[in-house]
């Protein structure tokens, strides 16, 4: 009887240490459950993740994935505040972000723009110097204005020979249809949104003329990098799959068509946007993680992007760049 009694006791004791071994073994077990959760926007480079989403591509690589919607800005700011893991934004931007406190690691170029980005002028004006004295509506200490910048210090033009105003992107339509902006910059589709606000206006500088300057990314908190790497190594490495699917010409327009109805525009809209955009596959952009100066690698154009942002007073500190960069993914064979 005694013993029974000192068995039973045992048992009680044992239950009451392991409890909490239990629960945290729970914790983490819906914690591991947690999709990864990545913030995209209306830019073709980033749409394009809507074809593998539409597929169920992430399925038939066993990774849980949750793409959520938001205006670019407004992906910034999710991430920033943690709600999402990632978020597809330029290499700029991430040093912005970064610099605010929301740290990221790009572990995936998917694109450069080529044509896309651009500022768009009112009737009359035929390029930038023509804007010396006029008010020019750019989204301060993002992409647009760092190609303006790029623009107007090519063109032998100083900082104060524009007035800038500053708005956010998809604002961009009504302020070139105001009657006092001469120019704004924006990004497709918003850009045609604002040609169309604005009658007879037209591109007067575009990220063709300086290929490079813009990357586009998958910047990840690096905490998810460290915890979730396995299943950041299939979205990764999905990407190809995703490239091939939308320059193959027999499956093109069946992507075009994917792209075309998540950012809200018919296929005919839609299919010049992808000559503005030049999406690289991994191949492509193991060469662009190349340590190198200039535009030609992720890490020359960020300094580039870094020096611009510190200049014109988006952050008071100058980013270390390398730190912000992780090839091992793309690398990966």
């Amino acid at each position: 009887m005694v013993a029974i009694q000192m068995k039973r006791k045992l048992q009680r004791l044992l239950s009451k240490a392991l409890l909490p071994i239990v629960s945290v073994g729970f914790a983490l077990s819906a914690q591991a459950a947690e999709p990864l959760k990545i913030g995209y926007s209306d830019w073709p480079g980033w749409v394009a993740w809507q074809v593998a989403i539409d597929k169920n591509w992430f399925k038939e690589v066993d990774v849980d994935v949750k793409f959520e919607w938001f205006d670019y800005s407004a992906s910034m700011d999710a991430f920033a505040a943690g709600k999402v893991d990632a978020v597809l934004m330029t290499n700029g931007d991430a040093l912005v972000t970064g610099a605010g406190g929301a740290r990221s690691s790009m572990i995936l170029i998917t694109d450069y723009s080529n044509g896309n980005d651009m500022i768009v002028a009112k009737p009359g004006i035929k390029s930038l110097t023509d804007l010396k004295g006029k008010k020019v509506s750019v989204e301060v200490g993002l992409v647009e204005h760092l190609l303006l910048r790029a623009g107007m210090k090519k063109a032998g033009m100083k900082a104060g020979d524009i007035d800038i105003v500053n708005a956010k992107t998809n604002e961009m339509p009504q302020m070139l249809g105001s009657k006092d902006i001469s120019a704004v910059g924006a990004w497709e589709p918003v850009a045609s949104q604002a040609r169309k606000a604005a009658p007879g206006s037209k591109a007067i500088y575009t990220s063709a003329d300086e290929p490079g300057l813009i990357y586009d990314v998958l910047a990840v908190n690096p905490a998810s990098v460290k915890a979730h790497r396995a299943e950041w190594q299939k979205v990764v490495k999905l990407w190809d799959r995703v490239v091939a699917y939308i320059e193959d010409p027999k499956t093109q327009p069946d992507a075009v068509k994917i792209m075309a109805a998540r950012s809200g525009v018919s296929v005919a809209e839609y299919l010049p946007l992808l000559k503005g955009t030049k999406l690289l596959s991994l191949e492509e952009g193991r060469k662009v993680y190349v340590k190198a100066a200039g535009y030609q690698s992720l890490y020359g154009s960020t300094e580039i992007a870094n020096t611009f942002n510190w200049y014109n007073k988006v952050y008071g500190l100058s980013q270390n760049v390398p730190s912000y960069i992780d090839p091992s993914l793309t690398n990966a064979k």
